[in-house]
């Protein structure tokens, strides 16, 4: 019996965005009537919780009314022939509600909350709302369960050592501009096919064996899917 190949897949932005999910660079987005300054970094909890509160709450409110669209549903169903993993930098459990099974959330979890004095105390939201007071078993206010701007990214380490592992990395809808996630490309192994799906220009990660796709996710993840499953691609 062969072993499973074991697929890396990193998603970013681009993948939500066609489910609806408003990105920083949306134009009349939710994003852009705020500064990031004052809603997603530590201070600006600090400064203004309950404006940090209610940006995420409608962040929230918007995840939950999207739905998985074909790019997300088609890599459920590569776990039929590979052990896939995904890491994401999205924030939104699509992934999950398609029904990928093993998911790495680089930046939080829009849909749980976690204690402001014990990050290991991590809720799930029921509905859309944090609250003013709504606390912890031990009593101190819940803050969305994001890494905000300035903050460590707890499963990094993790991240890179499934990429490391990877026999075919995929990068979906991210610009692999931001850092240190975009460095995760830079942990596979020599030999490992590369394959990046995006409409728009990405920033060259300096990998020889790169196969871009000009395509939406929802176009261009399906078609690799396809291929992938079918065995139509030579792969070392």
């Amino acid at each position: 019996m062969s072993v499973q190949k074991k697929i890396v897949v990193f998603t970013g932005a681009g993948i939500s965005a066609e489910s609806g999910i408003s990105t920083f660079r949306d134009s009349g987005g939710l994003w852009e009537k705020y500064d990031i300054r004052d809603v997603a970094t530590p201070e600006a909890w600090t400064k203004n919780p309950n404006l940090v509160l209610e940006f995420y709450n409608q962040r929230r409110k918007q995840v939950l009314e999207a739905k998985p669209n074909a790019a997300h549903k088609a890599l459920v169903e590569l776990e039929k022939k590979f052990n896939v993993r995904i890491i994401t930098q999205n924030v939104d459990d699509l992934h999950e509600r398609a029904g990928s099974k093993n998911v790495v959330h680089l930046h939080g979890e829009i849909r749980k909350s976690r204690s402001t004095f014990n990050p290991e105390l991590v809720y799930e939201i029921d509905g859309w709302e944090i609250k003013a007071g709504d606390k912890c078993e031990k009593g101190s206010q819940l803050r969305p369960h994001i890494v905000w701007f300035g903050e460590q990214v707890p499963e990094m380490e993790n991240a890179q050592e499934i990429s490391s592992d990877a026999d075919i990395f995929i990068i979906i809808g991210t610009s692999l501009n931001v850092y240190p996630a975009a460095g995760l490309v830079h942990f596979t192994k020599k030999d490992c096919p590369i394959f990046i799906i995006d409409p728009n220009e990405v920033n060259n990660p300096g990998i020889s064996n790169l196969v871009m796709i000009r395509e939406s996710a929802g176009k261009g993840v399906p078609i690799l899917v396809e291929k992938l499953l079918r065995g139509e691609l030579q792969l070392s």
